[in-house]
């Protein structure tokens, strides 16, 4: 290395150090939870084991009412959105169900146990029990999932008619997926 390189390396050094401690710090941060509704929580014995970040639509269907056949409504067909971790990688999507799969091709499938409103322009906050796993990646051994932070994704306010009916919308939406499974 030529003489009028080393300013560079020690000016350097430092640097790269401080944005090593800075990403450890990162990954050791305590997660907050202040901002979840006390009926989104999971149990204590509940381990936190993915958190990811979903983008995509929620897609509605315009639906004649099952009890007057003349009134229709959006109805939620599925959701299908992209699931990226926390370096900004695609690690799988999410699909109707609702069923999440990772690229390492294992599943879960929840169900709705709770939901909270924290922002009305936006999709409810869920707390969903797993119905069932399958594979043995990431999603093998989840228990809970959470649908937290959410923006967008709500039906349209418009309504739908009969000149409508069996038509589709998909709304833009993004939310925070926290992935729970037993503590060992």
């Amino acid at each position: 290395m030529g003489k009028n390189h080393w300013p560079a390396v020690i000016l350097q050094a430092p640097l790269i150090v401080l944005g090593a401690c800075a990403l450890a710090a990162c990954a050791a941060a305590p997660i907050d939870t202040r901002d979840i509704p006390e009926t989104l929580r999971v149990p204590p014995n509940a381990a936190l084991t993915q958190q990811v970040h979903a983008v995509g639509v929620q897609i509605y269907r315009c639906t004649a009412d099952k009890s007057d056949p003349a009134r229709f409504a959006w109805v939620l067909r599925a959701p299908e959105a992209s699931l990226f971790d926390h370096a900004g990688s695609q690690i799988g999507k999410h699909y109707a169900g609702p069923t999440w799969e990772a690229r390492d091709g294992s599943k879960v499938v929840g169900e709705v146990a709770a939901r909270a409103s924290p922002d009305p322009s936006a999709v409810a906050w869920l707390l969903l029990n797993a119905k069932s796993t399958s594979g043995s990646g990431i999603f093998a051994n989840v228990r809970f999932v959470q649908r937290l932070r959410t923006t967008g994704g709500n039906a349209p306010p418009d309504g739908c008619s009969q000149a409508s009916a069996d038509s589709e919308v998909r709304v833009p939406y993004s939310a925070e997926y926290w992935f729970y499974a037993d503590k060992r």
